[in-house]
C-alpha cells in the first residue's frame, strides 16, 4: 500500500501537486492517472520510503518535490506474513482450480493491464525514466508473457500434464508389460521473486505468469526504485481474479537484504527467481542452497556487438541503436562492446554518429524525447568514469562523453569511443549506460576471441550476410543469446537466459515453464 505524495511547489513541471497533510488519497495524488487507486487505496502506517522521479532536476531534487510517491518500507517480518499467506493459499490455487480456469484468469489480467496502458505507462516512465513510448512498448511486452503462458498452462507440458513411457518391466514368468510408467507435472509450491528496475512490468510478468498459471503462489520483492508499478499490477491481478495470497508484494529498501534473506531461507518457499546483478545473484543462490531451492537466475551482461566485413553496414547501425540505447542503454541486453572489422570502422563509425546525434535526451513524459535518464546519480558518476579512464588509456571520444547536469543530475551524453583497448575496464564491465566502446579486428577469430573473453554469457550480436558464418560463429559464441543482423530480439515465445556467469534456467517460451515445475515419477503395478 503506498500514497501518492505531492511536490511542495503548488505545481510541479510533471503535474505534482502540493499537500500538506496525508489523511485521504486523493490529496495525495502526484501522478496524473485516469484511476488513482491502480497505486493505494488508504492510509499508510509505519516507515516508508520515497520514491522518486528520476529525470527530476536538481532543484527538484534539492526541494523535495523529485518524490512521487512513498511506499510502506517492509522488512523480514512482513516478508515472513508475505510467505505464510502465500503458502496458506498454496492450496487451494494449485489443487482447487482447473488448468483452464487460471489461463483464464491470465488472460484476463493481460486485458485488463491493457485497458489501463496509459496509466501504467504513466507510471513507469515517473519512475524509471524511460521514454513515455518505450513504456507503452513495453506494457505490450509484458503482457505478452501473460498471454502466453495463459495458453501453455492448458498444455500437455504444464501442470497436471506430463507423459506415459512403455514399461520395460514384464509380467512374472512371462514377456508381457505389466504395469505403466508415468511423469506428472506439479506446481513446485511458492515461488520468491525478486525483479529489477530497468523493465518494471516484464520482469515481473516473465516470471509470475508461468508461475501462477501451473498453480504456485510467489511473493515478489520489486525493485525499490520502480514499487508503485508492481502495486499497479497487484491491483489489477485481483480485478482479473487472482485470490488473496497468490501474488504477494514485499516493498522493501534499506532492508532489502534481510527480505533477501527470508526469501532465500524460508522453508516454505521452494523456488527463487532472480534478475538482477551477478554478485546478488551469487549470494542469492549461495542462500537458497541451505535448503537446496530451485534457483533461477538472470544475471549481468556484457554483450559484445560484431560487425563484419561483408554486413550490410545501414542494418547494423540501425540494429546498434536499438541495442544500445533502449532505455539509455540500461538493460542487461545492451550491447557493450563493439567489435568493428577493420575494414568498415570508418564508415560504421560515421553513420552511426548520425544516428545518435538525432537522439532527442530529456524527461520521458516530454513529446519527443528518445532517451530519458539515467536512474541514479551514481550512475552518471559510473560512466563518467569509465568515459575517463578509457581516454586516459588513449581511447577517442567521438561523441558526447560527459554528464547533462543542465537538464538533471541523471542524465549523460550519448557517447561514442573508439580505439577502444580490449583491456581496458569499460571493455569488460556491463557499463548499463549510453556509451559506444569500440575496438576493432582483422579476423574471425580475432573477433571470436574478443566476444568470449568475458566471465559473462547472456547476449551477443553480430551483423554479416555470409551465412555459412552465421551457423559457424552463432555455434562459436559462448552466449544463450544471439541475433543475427538485428539489436532486439527478446520476445515471449523464445527462450531467455545465458551461460557462464550469466544465470541459470531460461525465462520465456515452453522452456519458461518447466522452471516453475517439478516432476513425479509414478509406477502403475496394474
Amino acid at each position: 500500500m503506498l500514497y501518492c505524495i505531492a511536490s511542495s511547489n503548488s505545481m510541479g513541471r510533471f503535474g505534482l501537486r502540493s499537500s500538506a497533510a496525508f489523511s485521504t488519497l486523493s490529496e495525495r495524488v502526484a501522478l496524473k492517472l485516469q484511476d488513482p487507486s491502480l497505486v493505494g487505496d488508504g492510509v499508510l502506517s509505519g516507515e516508508t520510503f520515497d520514491v522518486n522521479d528520476p529525470g527530476a532536476s536538481a532543484q527538484q531534487f534539492e526541494d523535495g518535490s523529485a518524490v512521487i510517491a512513498r511506499v510502506r518500507r517492509m522488512g523480514r517480518d512482513d516478508a515472513k506474513t508475505a510467505i505464510n499467506r502465500a503458502h496458506a493459499a498454496l492450496g487451494g490455487w494449485r489443487d482447487g482450480t482447473t488448468a483452464a480456469h487460471r489461463s483464464a484468469v491470465l488472460s484476463k489480467w493481460s486485458s485488463l493491464i491493457k485497458e489501463n496502458t496509459d496509466d501504467i505507462a504513466t507510471i513507469m516512465t515517473m519512475e524509471s525514466g524511460k521514454p513515455l513510448h518505450e513504456s507503452r512498448g513495453e506494457v505490450s511486452y509484458g503482457t505478452s508473457f501473460l498471454d502466453y503462458y495463459a495458453a501453455e498452462a492448458i498444455r500437455p507440458n504444464a501442470a497436471g500434464g506430463g507423459f506415459i513411457t512403455p514399461t520395460p518391466f514384464t509380467t512374472p514368468g512371462g514377456t508381457a508389460p505389466r504395469g505403466k510408467v508415468m511423469a506428472v507435472n506439479e506446481a513446485v509450491g511458492v515461488c520468491g521473486l525478486i525483479t529489477p528496475w530497468n523493465f518494471p512490468i516484464a520482469m515481473i510478468t516473465r516470471k509470475a505468469g508461468p508461475a501462477i498459471g501451473v498453480g504456485c503462489t510467489v511473493v515478489l520483492k520489486p525493485s525499490d526504485l520502480t514499487p508503485l508499478t508492481a502495486l499497479a499490477l497487484q491491483t489489477l491481478a485481483k480485478r482479473a481474479g487472482v485470490p488473496d495470497g497468490v501474488f504477494e508484494i514485499v516493498t522493501a529498501d534499506r532492508n532489502v537484504r534481510e527480505v533477501g534473506e527470508e526469501l532465500c531461507t524460508n522453508p516454505l518457499v521452494k523456488k527463487i527467481s532472480f534478475t538482477g546483478s551477478t554478485p546478488v545473484g551469487k549470494l542469492l543462490m549461495k542462500m537458497s542452497s541451505e535448503s537446496v531451492k530451485r534457483v533461477s537466475l538472470e544475471l549481468g551482461g556484457s554483450a559484445a556487438f560484431i560487425v563484419f566485413e561483408d554486413a550490410d553496414i545501414d542494418l547494423a547501425v540501425n540494429a546498434a541503436m536499438a541495442s544500445k540505447f533502449r532505455n539509455a542503454g540500461q538493460t542487461c541486453v545492451c550491447a557493450d562492446r563493439f567489435i568493428i572489422h577493420k575494414s568498415v570502422e570508418t564508415e560504421f563509425v560515421s553513420k552511426l554518429t548520425a544516428k545518435v546525434k538525432q537522439l532527442q535526451v530529456g524527461h520521458g513524459m516530454n513529446d519527443g524525447v528518445t532517451m530519458g535518464p539515467l536512474i541514479s546519480s551514481a550512475a552518471v558518476e559510473k560512466l563518467a568514469m569509465l568515459v575517463g579512464e578509457a581516454i586516459a588509456e588513449n581511447a577517442n571520444c567521438v561523441l558526447g562523453g560527459t554528464p547533462l547536469t543542465d537538464i538533471g543530475p541523471h542524465y549523460f551524453e550519448p557517447t561514442i569511443l573508439t580505439n577502444v583497448s580490449p583491456d581496458s575496464i569499460i571493455f569488460s564491465a556491463e557499463t548499463f549506460g549510453p556509451i559506444v566502446a569500440i575496438t576493432t579486428f582483422d579476423t574471425e577469430e580475432h573477433a571470436l576471441l574478443l566476444a568470449n573473453n568475458t566471465t559473462s554469457g547472456l547476449a551477443a550480436y553480430f551483423c554479416t550476410k555470409d551465412m555459412a558464418r552465421v551457423f559457424r560463429f552463432s555455434a562459436s559464441l559462448q552466449n544463450g543469446i544471439v541475433g543475427v543482423n538485428e539489436g532486439i530480439v527478446s520476445t515471449a515465445s523464445a527462450p531467455f537466459g545465458g551461460v557462464k556467469e550469466s544465470g541459470l534456467g531460461r525465462e520465456g517460451s515452453a522452456l519458461g515453464i518447466n522452471e516453475y515445475l517439478e516432476t513425479k515419477y509414478i509406477f502403475l503395478n496394474v
